[in-house]
């Protein structure tokens, strides 16, 4: 459960960034791809300083493999997989843990916005299949 003033900020910092992606146009994602950023800010707590770098890469048009690393307590840390198909600049996912395990399964809809040359911003939509949860996130990152 997000505090009220956690859950006004997430909400002011999604408007904000579909406002700015408004006066931009989403790019397709081909082949070769990089992409560097962060995997969903919207998921740390903000009284805690946490990063989950992602990278990843598009194995073939419209199509993104990558990896998230998190910390999940003091001295263990986590790793997601994820599959994004892109299509006019909207996003469907797949995300679980290594052990690609059912119970660790996010499922999500969301939009790539090209802020500057390579700059993006992706906000999103996830629903998590163990906890039966719906959750807005949003990610920043480069793509080159």
């Amino acid at each position: 459960p997000l505090h009220c003033s956690t859950r006004i900020f997430l909400e002011l910092i999604l408007t904000i960034a579909i406002a700015c992606a408004s006066l931009v146009t989403a790019q397709a994602q081909t082949q070769g791809e990089w992409y560097i950023g962060t995997g969903d800010i919207s998921n740390v707590a903000w009284t805690q300083v946490a990063v989950s770098p992602t990278i990843g890469y598009t194995v073939m048009d419209n199509l993104l493999v990558s990896a998230t690393v998190s910390q999940v307590a003091d001295d263990k840390m986590d790793v997601d997989l994820s599959v994004r198909y892109f299509a006019k600049g909207y996003f469907a996912f797949v995300e679980s843990d290594l052990d690609l395990s059912v119970e660790e399964f996010q499922l999500g809809v969301g939009k790539m916005f090209t802020l500057l040359d390579n700059v993006y911003v992706d906000p999103k939509m996830i629903y998590n299949v163990n906890d039966q949860t719906l959750n807005l996130g949003i990610g920043f990152g480069l793509r080159f």
